[in-house]
């Protein structure tokens, strides 16, 4: 998968002024930050299947691809939806 990141002239200058360079520091802050979110899930995936008895196999890779978990943007939704709801029922309450 491919990303395209467009900096302004303004961001780009204030970049090169912490990082020796830019391109470079926002590859490794992507690829750390993948890092690092693929071994929470393997971490959850492998305490997961050591409750349930499962055997734990394949990379760490495979493992991710299999987990059944949600994107930050299904987490939100779903916290939104429940805050709504506990709203609506707080509001059902007053009256």
């Amino acid at each position: 998968m491919q990303f395209t990141v467009t900096l302004s002239a303004a961001e780009y200058k204030a970049l090169a002024h912490v990082a020796a360079a830019p391109d470079d520091w926002i590859y490794n802050a992507v690829h750390e930050r993948c890092r690092i979110a693929i071994e929470e899930i393997v971490a959850a995936e492998v305490q997961r299947k050591l409750a349930a008895g499962e055997p734990i196999t394949g990379s760490k890779d495979d493992i991710v691809m299999a987990a059944q978990i949600e994107s930050a943007a299904e987490r939100n939704a779903r916290a939104e939806a429940e805050a709504a709801a506990r709203v609506e029922a707080l509001e059902g309450v007053k009256q």
